[in-house]
């Protein structure tokens, strides 16, 4: 910057000459040069003030614009960030074959506390042991003055109960969301889905993992992310497993039983479209499992249906028969000496009462013949008896998909001897499960081909290999037919609906050895449409006891038919069967010729 010099030579000098004061001209130069700074001193503070106000209206305009999303958002507690893995919180749903939710997540909230923001620890406990009385009053006292600085309170909490500990008040009390797996229809297939759980924690998120059931199963494909628009689509229909256990709950109660377990099985797909296990719970409380006793079966979470391995009894008896008619040893009407005893070294096989020396093979399924029975067997033949038995899937575990149904592996006779096939043609010496018997029946109703049973919806009919030839498995289940009609299940008739099936009682076994002379299983494994069957139902009741005609009756005739009956007459509607209406005999009218 050149500066303008206060006295220029050339000015002085022709200001002398002029003989004027040679100091004015200093002077205005000096006062010109005030004016100068003054102008550029307030050019650059006018800079300086917008640069400010800039400055200001970006911050406050800031400030109005975080005011506004947080006036316009839910409010969220403080939460402590720790470094780690993301938790995976999306699970996706479990619907039913029409698509109703059967289980599916729940945002809530966990409670937990940080005692050095605690303001009045004393205040805090009273206050929470009110909102919470399962809580100890002196342990949480303890915990809160004591050295820990994190404890969680509860894992999960209610929007009712958070508000209450929000009105406490206290800063150390924090709130924490997460994901928890509802079950909106409660214990209605509580079996089926199991329950799910808390995984990997966070104060912020918590993992949800399967337990049990399908939520197990398939928790893979659950907790995949790509999965959470893609539900878990199972066979159960949820208006039908409902009314299933509805009727099945109050059989059990009529009948006096311990416990008591249902399948209503599709035999063309192999969909299981309703089963249950009684006693239930509630999978939204899941209870814990028995640490003591040797009985599972005492405990809700035992699954009767696929972890019951039991022997069923002369439900067995229309294998024995269909065998025998495919492999072309007997027909339908072939006569079989049925004297009795039927002694096999020290061993003899009895009928429950005489039904004299000898009848055909419809008959000895109609009236349920051990003697009759075990004659078709040693004409089969122990290997034979055994191979077939294995194509109808009773040597191994059913491929059901709950985990459970890996624990219900058959118990069968080391040496598969020649009296063991005498006594396993009518249900005794081999332990199976009911989902055994379900597929089993289920080959019998569709023609002879095996199908494998499934709790996943299918597309269409899954028919496998075949087991018997068509001719024997329609004069088998003809045979089911005259059962209903003729024999032991004379309960199960249900108007509208031709129902076929087998009775089967079996005497219950001790936990140490041998049998209870008074404790059963009484199994009913049904097929309807007789004519055209659709439908396979089993019914299984343990240790059941009613008195009828001034008797205590424990069989499956009094038992299981009778409540198998009234759920076929409740199920079947629901399950689009329309009912047939049979011509009654006509009385009364002659009929004469013109």
């Amino acid at each position: 910057m050149i500066r303008k010099p206060l006295r220029p030579l050339a000015r002085i000098l022709d200001a002398r000459s002029k003989g004027e004061n040679p100091d004015a001209i200093e002077k205005e130069n000096i006062r010109q040069r005030h004016d100068d700074m003054q102008v550029k001193s307030r050019q650059r503070a006018e800079g300086r003030l917008l640069v400010l106000g800039v400055f200001f209206l970006c911050a406050y305009a800031a400030v109005a614009g975080r005011m506004g999303v947080m006036a316009t958002s839910e409010p969220r507690e403080p939460v402590a960030s720790i470094a780690g893995s993301s938790i995976a919180m999306q699970r996706a749903d479990i619907v039913d074959r029409q698509g109703r939710i059967l289980a599916t997540n729940f945002e809530t909230h966990s409670l937990y506390v940080q005692t050095q923001q605690l303001i009045d620890p004393q205040n805090a406990v009273d206050r929470l042991v009110e909102i919470f009385p399962d809580l100890d009053h002196a342990e949480l006292l303890a915990k809160f003055t004591g050295a820990r600085k994190f404890l969680w309170i509860k894992k999960k909490i209610s929007p009712e109960q958070k508000q209450a500990v929000h009105d406490i008040g206290d800063p150390g009390l924090l709130f924490g969301p997460r994901e928890m797996r509802l079950y909106p229809n409660g214990s209605v297939a509580a079996h089926v889905l199991g329950g799910a759980s808390f995984g990997k924690e966070g104060v912020s998120a918590a993992e949800v993992i399967g337990v049990a059931g399908v939520e197990k199963q398939f928790d893979n494909y659950l907790r995949d992310p790509a999965n959470g628009s893609k539900p878990l689509a199972l066979s159960l229909d949820l208006t039908v497993q409902a009314a299933a256990e509805r009727v099945l709950d109050g059989g059990m109660k009529l009948m006096n039983a311990k416990g008591a377990t249902s399948i209503l099985m599709d035999v063309h797909t192999g969909e299981v479209i309703s089963v249950v296990s009684l006693p239930d719970f509630d999978p939204n409380e899941r209870p814990a499992a028995p640490t003591s006793g040797f009985d599972p079966s005492v405990s809700p979470l035992f699954n009767r249906a696929v972890q019951g391995v039991y022997e069923l009894g002369s439900t067995f008896k229309i294998f024995t028969a269909a065998q025998a008619m495919d492999l072309g040893l007997v027909t339908p009407d072939t006569i079989i000496d049925t004297r009795g005893p039927l002694r096999w070294g020290k061993f003899s096989i009895k009928d429950y009462r005489n039904y004299g020396n000898e009848m055909s093979v419809t008959k000895i399924i109609v009236k349920s013949s051990n003697i009759g029975t075990a004659r078709l067997a040693q004409q089969i033949g122990a290997e034979r008896q055994r191979d077939f038995l294995g194509e109808l899937g009773m040597l191994e575990e059913t491929p059901f998909e709950i985990v459970e149904a890996q624990g219900g592996k058959p118990l069968l006779p080391t040496n598969w001897s020649e009296l063991s096939a005498m006594t396993i043609s009518y249900g005794h010496g081999i332990s199976t499960t009911p989902m055994h018997l379900a597929a089993g029946y289920a080959a019998v109703a569709n023609g002879g081909r095996y199908v494998s049973p499934t709790i996943l919806k299918q597309d269409g009919p899954q028919l496998g290999r075949r087991i018997m030839s068509e001719h024997s498995a329609e004069a088998a289940r003809s045979m089911l037919r005259h059962v209903v009609t003729e024999g032991t299940a004379s309960f199960a008739r249900v108007p509208g609906y031709q129902v076929g099936g087998k009775t089967g009682t079996a005497d219950k076994p001790r936990p140490l050895g041998g049998y209870y002379e008074d404790k059963v299983i009484a199994t009913f494994a049904s097929i309807f449409p007789a004519h055209d069957p659709k439908y396979v139902l089993v019914v299984t009741l343990d240790e059941p006891s009613v008195s009828a005609h001034g008797e205590e009756r424990r069989t499956a005739g009094w038992t299981a038919v009778p409540v198998a009956a009234e759920m076929i007459g409740r199920l079947a509607p629901l399950l689009g069967l329309r009912p047939q209406v049979e011509p009654a005999e006509v009385t009364g009218i002659t009929l004469t010729s013109n």
